[in-house]
This record gives structure tokens, sequence and C-alpha cells, in this order.
């Protein structure tokens, strides 16, 4: 059964008037359609501007969309208001690309990942605290009593993303769209953080958009793979079917950059 169902999404964005004439416009996310089934890991994979995280934020309503409509659980998202949104706020949850910018420099790491816990008033004091610690523990920052009172810049990349991605965990939520979230890290730290991601999918029953650019990331971290070009999905299947036998040019054109050893040649 499918927990996330987008129809005909689309999302445009003004961008500036001209000098004669109306204003001027770009459409970031056209006429999108797909399901993310449960505890799925769904990839959605393109190039910078294709609409990957434009349509991310929409699925959590960061973003509005300008027409279609988004089902979550079998209900109509974007017609949620008032405390039904912020119910619907605390089951999903975004792990964003940049660690350096996500975590607010004047908060300390207790601070940062207990927010989520006092916006939406879930628990205080003590189990606060606990909770707080236990989401530390779940993304293996141990001992986690030691980084409470620690900021941002006393903690390496890796620490950085593990604690967002223990701030996007603390309300225990069913649904997280993780954007890129490897990209700005050290490749030798990569794996690490996508081991942890799998491991906590299957430990938490979570289902998960996982954005990226790279395919051979997609590959090993999702269950599907749809490939975004220009604000549309132009190919969608198993990360077997789209990856050993793509229909689409632009698919082809994104697995021909992905580097091979045997293609390299010896020095």
């Amino acid at each position: 059964m499918a927990l996330i169902t987008t129809e005909n999404l689309r999302k445009v964005f003004p961008v500036r008037k001209r000098l004669f004439g109306g204003q001027e416009y770009v459409t970031a996310v056209d006429d999108v359609s797909f399901k993310i089934h449960r505890r799925e890991v769904f990839g959605l994979v393109g190039e910078s501007g294709s609409g990957k995280t434009t349509c991310g934020r929409l699925l959590l309503r960061l973003l509005e969309p300008t027409s279609g409509s988004i089902y979550y659980d079998g209900v109509d998202i974007t017609k949620l208001t008032g405390r039904e949104l912020l119910s619907f706020r605390r089951r999903v949850q975004m792990i964003f690309q940049n660690p350096y910018e996500s975590l607010n420099p004047r908060f300390t790491v207790y601070d940062s990942v207990a927010e989520p816990l006092i916006i939406q008033r879930i628990a205080d004091g003590e189990e606060r605290r606990r909770r707080v610690i236990e989401a530390l523990e779940r993304v293996r920052l141990t001992p986690a009593e030691s980084l409470l009172r620690r900021y941002p810049h006393e903690l390496s990349g890796g620490q950085r993303q593990r604690v967002a991605i223990a701030r996007a965990l603390v309300t225990e939520p069913d649904f997280v769209v993780a954007d890129e979230p490897v990209s700005m890290l050290d490749v030798s730290i990569r794996a690490g953080i996508l081991n942890l991601m799998l491991d906590l999918r299957d430990d938490l029953d979570l289902t998960m958009l996982f954005i990226t650019h790279d395919l051979a990331v997609a590959r090993y971290m999702c269950d599907r793979i749809a490939v975004m070009h220009k604000g549309r999905i132009v190919e969608l299947g198993s990360k077997e079917d789209v990856i050993e036998n793509p229909q689409h040019p632009y698919t082809r054109a994104l697995l021909s950059s992905v580097p091979r050893l045997h293609s390299l040649s010896k020095t």
C-alpha cells in the first residue's frame, strides 16, 4: 500500500518582471505523479535544477503546490490547515543537504535535537532529555551526554549530519525526505552515513524519499528510482530496470557519467 501518492503535481515560481510586459515564471515541477510504498526507499535522481528538492519540499508542505494533489496515508495534505497540518508535520521530517547550514550555530546539540519536541509540544524536562539522548545514540553518537553542550563548530562534518538525522528522527516520524544527505561529506565517511540510514529504515519502519544526483548512490540505497529532468519524471522503475536497462536518453546520459574502474587507463 502506498504511503505517499502525488497526482499531476506542479510548482511554478515567479522569477522576475519584464521591463515591458508581465511576470516571467519558471516551472520547477511539472505534471509529476508517483507513489511511494510503505518502508520503501524511493530514489529521485537528476542533475542540479531538475526539480528534485522542490518535489521533496512539496511532499512535506514546506512549499505550496501550484496545482495537483499529494495524498499521505489517503489524506490530501494540500487541504490541511491548523492543528491537522501540525499533526501531519509531526509524522514527516526532512534531512537537509548541508549540515553546516541546517544546524543553527548558536544552538547546542541538545537545543537542535530538542527543538522539534518543543515545537510539537512532545515531552518536557527529563523526558525530553531522555528522548534527545536516545535519538543521538540511535545515530551512533556516543557517549551522547558528552555532546549535548557542544556547538556545531565543535563537531566534524559527519557528526553534524548525524545530529541532523537525530533531529529528524526525534519525533518518531513515518516518512523522511533525505535531500542529498551525503553530498557535502568527505568520501571516507559517506558509506557510514548511508549504512546508518538503511539500518534506521529497518529498525524504525521508515519510508524514505532519497534525493540524489548520483546513480551509484541511488543504486545502493533505493528500492525504486525515478529519474527527473526539467521538472518531469522521464523514467521510473526498480533500480535494476532503470540502471541495467535505461529507456530514456537522459537516463543513459546520467549513467555514462558514472566513473567505471575498467575505463581508467593504466599509468
